[in-house]
């Protein structure tokens, strides 16, 4: 599969995306949704893909939507942006439900969309030196890319509101403290710590961890009971599948497990 503005490429069970528009700061425009879209679909098809690694490349990880390209559209705007989010969508919907765990690797600045996809990973480090930013109303728009869902659930409503709507930046300390990512590192060890988790999760048992993201996902839609329901459902689930029964018995005997994410 080729792309226009995103590297891809699948190795040792992990599919490594890059945004690969340097030149203008990464910022996303209707192709790069597109092709993230069409990325997302790979690794959620790919049973080879146990671990997805997504960052930037140079110096920023992304700056949010292309406004010269926005600019250029005139009164086809609107329809522009409408395709564009539901490429954008699809591929946030696709990364949030597949198996295979999510790590995003802010390498820079993540402002607008940036920072809608950089927060909705399923692991999230940041470099030191990494800004974020919601960005949107400062141009007269209204955020989109999921982080209207994520980031209340992530740091609460009255924190989201004071970032949307005053377009604070926040450093990579103060996005960890905050409790939008998981971890911070110097930039010369970001991607080499964010690809040692992405091994070890290719390693892992990939439904298992498929399961702990679709519990999660649907746990504040759900009452008590019915998310109990779906925990015994899910762990019956995983206590039949090869996995399961493989952990189990390493367990029980001691040893390492061998997962193969079946």
């Amino acid at each position: 599969m080729e792309f226009t503005t995103i590297e891809y490429a699948v190795s040792g069970g992990v599919a490594r995306i890059t945004l690969n528009r340097p030149e203008s700061a990464n910022s996303m425009n209707k192709q790069m949704a597109h092709d993230l879209m069409m990325a997302a679909i790979a690794c959620d098809e790919d049973p080879a893909v146990r671990a997805v690694l997504l960052t930037g490349a140079g110096k920023m990880f992304c700056a949010g939507g292309d406004l010269k390209s926005f600019h250029a559209k005139g009164d086809a705007l609107p329809s522009e942006i409408k395709e564009m989010t539901v490429y954008l969508h699809g591929a946030t919907s696709r990364f949030s439900r597949m198996n295979a765990p999510l790590i995003i690797a802010v390498n820079g600045t993540a402002a607008g969309a940036g920072m809608s996809l950089a927060v909705s990973g399923d692991l999230v480090y940041a470099a030191r030196s990494a800004k974020f930013t919601m960005a949107y109303t400062a141009a007269g728009l209204s955020p989109d890319g999921s982080s209207t869902y994520f980031m209340p659930r992530l740091i609460g409503l009255r924190r989201t509101q004071e970032l949307m709507l005053t377009n604070r930046v926040l450093s990579a300390d103060e996005a960890l403290e905050w409790g939008l990512i998981n971890g911070v590192h110097e930039g010369d060890f970001l991607m080499s710590e964010a690809q040692t988790k992405a091994e070890q999760f290719a390693a892992g048992p990939t439904r298992s961890y498929g399961s702990v993201k679709k519990l999660l996902n649907e746990s504040f839609a759900n009452s008590l009971e019915t998310q109990m329901e779906l925990e015994a459902r899910g762990i019956t689930d995983a206590a039949r599948s090869r996995d399961g029964k493989v952990g189990i018995d390493a367990f029980v005997n001691k040893r390492t497990p061998d997962f193969t994410g079946e």
